[in-house]
Order: structure tokens, then sequence, then C-alpha cells
């Protein structure tokens, strides 16, 4: 605990198989001496050990939360169209697609006064993506409370993932802030998490801060892995990896738009 009765606690999302960056982010959030960890989702898909990385995420990360990924690529019913969707699901033990696909939809909690709420990707779904550059409608519609989120305290302060590109932003007497993505972040492809400080279940006001950390790692070694272990579209692997650029649009010969409105 830090003087005035701080608190630090890690944020993390979007480790997406990634075993190595996401190692190197939880070296650093040790080396800082922060011990508790909350994950916002999206554990496996996209890199060669989801397995590896949700054993971990288990074991160290006081709050687990359901992404896309997590709810879509376990299910066992659902029979998958291409060789990576069918490596990925494989790649996981059976005990590990019950676990993703149970893990809550959010996470409320108070925080230097202040009622905070993280989910994956919107308030509505973990499927539905909330853009940088949104309307006010869906800005208002991320702090409301709704089939999925429940009716617990409305959110003065809302964190959230999915789109791997991390903001802050103050609006409406509200916060909002996107924490980026540990293993897959785009556009500038080296890691991201959020440090939180503030004083914990404290309804008075008192100080608080968000911080983002950028971890460098070796994300060719990540690569070298991927290979190794076969795992299919290591060309979009390393768009993403290496160059930041999305591989949806890799693939469709477009400009990278992963970020922005269609």
């Amino acid at each position: 605990m830090a003087a005035m009765g701080l608190e630090r606690i890690a944020l993390i999302s979007d480790v997406h198989g990634n075993l190595t960056a996401l190692e190197a982010v939880l070296a650093d959030i040790e080396r800082r001496g922060i011990e508790r960890i909350f994950n916002l989702g999206d554990y496996v898909g996209k890199g060669p050990r989801g397995q590896e990385v949700v054993d971990r995420c288990q074991e160290l990360c006081e709050v687990n939360i359901l992404g896309n990924w997590d709810d879509f690529l376990p299910n066992p019913d659902r029979e998958y169209d291409t060789e990576a969707l069918r490596w990925w699901k494989k790649e996981l033990r059976e005990d590990q697609w019950t676990w993703l696909r149970e893990l809550p939809f959010c996470h409320d909690f108070l925080f230097s006064g202040r009622q905070i709420r993280l989910f994956h990707a919107s308030s509505t779904s973990v499927h539905r993506r909330v853009r940088f550059d949104h309307d006010e409608a869906e800005y208002v519609e991320l702090f409301a409370n709704t089939e999925a989120t429940g009716d617990g305290p409305i959110p003065t302060v809302v964190g959230y993932a999915d789109t791997h590109d991390p903001f802050y932003e103050v609006d409406l007497g509200r916060t909002l802030f996107n924490i980026g993505s540990v293993g897959n972040s785009l556009d500038d492809p080296t890691p991201v998490y959020v440090i939180l400080e503030g004083v914990p279940d404290s309804p008075d006001p008192a100080p608080f801060s968000i911080q983002f950390v950028r971890i460098p790692y070796d994300a060719h070694a990540e690569l070298a892995i991927a290979r190794e272990l076969g795992m299919p579209e290591l060309d979009g692997y390393e768009a993403e990896i290496i160059h930041g650029l999305y591989r949806g649009n890799l693939y469709a010969n477009e400009p990278h738009t992963y970020h922005r409105k269609s």
C-alpha cells in the first residue's frame, strides 16, 4: 500500500495467446510491486499459446472477464470453416473451454469515491465494438445498466478493451478509457496496459489516476514460437505483432481501418 491508503490495480486485456507479451507485462507489474491484476478478456485466438495464457491468468488475475473470443471460440457446438479457428480451439483444453465461456460479463467496484465498471467491449454485448470515434449516444450507453451488466450502481468511470486501441476521455461528467491490448496491439504493436491508483472501497472523493504503460518485448521470438508450433495465418500474425497492422485489411488488400468506423 502506498501513502494515503492508495492502492494500485493493473488492468490487462486482449492477450490473444501471446504468452511472450504477457510475461513481459507481468514482469513489469511485479517490478512495480502491484499485486492486484484485473483481466478484461480475449485470452485466446490470434496467437499460439492460449492454453498457457489462460493458465497464467487463472493463477495471477484477481478478476477475469469474458471477451468476444472467449465466448465464441470455445463453443463446443460450433464448427469452424477455417484452419486457424480450428487450430486455436484445439490448442485449448476442454476444461478451459468451459472456464472461458462462464466468465462474468463485467466487474463493478468503488475506488476513490468513483463507481467503476469494467467490461470487454460494450455494455450490451462482448460482440459489439465501440471505437474511439463513437458518437454521444454510444458514449452514454456505455454507462447504462443493461441486461448484460445487471442493475448495479450506475458507473461514473468505465474501462473497456476490445479495440486494441487505448484512449482516455472525459465528457458529461463521466470518464471513459480503453486499456488497449497486451498481445495484439495495433498501430503501435508495443504491449500496453493500465494502472489504476486510488483508495479501494472508499465512497469518499480521494486522489485517483489512470496510467497507460507500454512494455517492449521480443515480438520476433513470439513469431518464431508460433512458426515452430505450426500455427496457421503466420503472415497475419506477423502483420499485427511486428507492424501493428490489422490482418483483416492485409488479407483484403485494403488500408488499415481497424480502429475506424466503416
